[in-house]
């Protein structure tokens, strides 16, 4: 077997490559993701009306009600009227984005890192290249494209982003599977 502390070098090298490959996703290639979010038509009233409500970070949902309100005749008439959906507000101020583009890295190395335990628990030493990037690929691929489901499933994204972030996920498991065949311990 191989242990995990063998693979450091892959797991940190396909987790740089999966963020300069998001990074070109997200920066670059503009027409990709810039589509997927849009302001509303009454952009200024809603902000006025958030910030009245004293609604400071978090995730809001339209209409709010508990589970066992979901009946009452009061709430339906909410859901029929609409709108309905969730809303997600961050903190008041400049955007700063090394927060999450640190977390976004930590992510990329913690799914670099399990693939490389399911690697390092089932293959040996001098395992074909081939062999490493099915199994390594497979396992950076649950975590890059399948955790991009849910996010359409119940939290209402739209599908045209979701199987775009599904494909973006196909790439970054690729980029993990290639990174940990070229340097599997011979």
């Amino acid at each position: 077997m191989v242990s995990l502390a063998q693979l450091w070098l892959p797991i940190l090298a396909s987790a740089v490559l999966v963020f300069f490959a998001s990074a070109i996703f997200h920066m670059v290639l503009k027409f990709w993701h810039r589509p997927d979010c849009s302001g509303f038509s009454n952009e200024d009233d809603v902000r006025v009306a958030i910030r009245a409500g004293s609604s400071g970070a978090g995730m809001y949902m339209l209409p709010y009600c508990k589970p066992e309100d979901m009946k009452k005749e009061e709430t339906q008439r909410k859901f029929n009227e609409g709108p309905v959906g969730f809303v997600f507000l961050r903190p008041t101020g400049n955007m700063n984005m090394a927060a999450p583009l640190g977390q976004w890295f930590l992510f990329c190395l913690l799914v670099s890192l399990f693939a490389g335990y399911v690697a390092a628990s089932t293959l040996a030493p001098g395992t074909t290249p081939a062999q490493v990037f099915r199994v390594v690929g497979t396992a950076a691929l649950l975590g890059h494209a399948f955790s991009a489901l849910p996010t359409g499933i119940w939290w209402g994204h739209p599908w045209r982003s979701v199987i775009k972030h599904l494909v973006d996920g196909i790439v970054y498991a690729l980029i993990v599977g290639a990174s940990f065949a070229w340097l599997w311990p011979k």
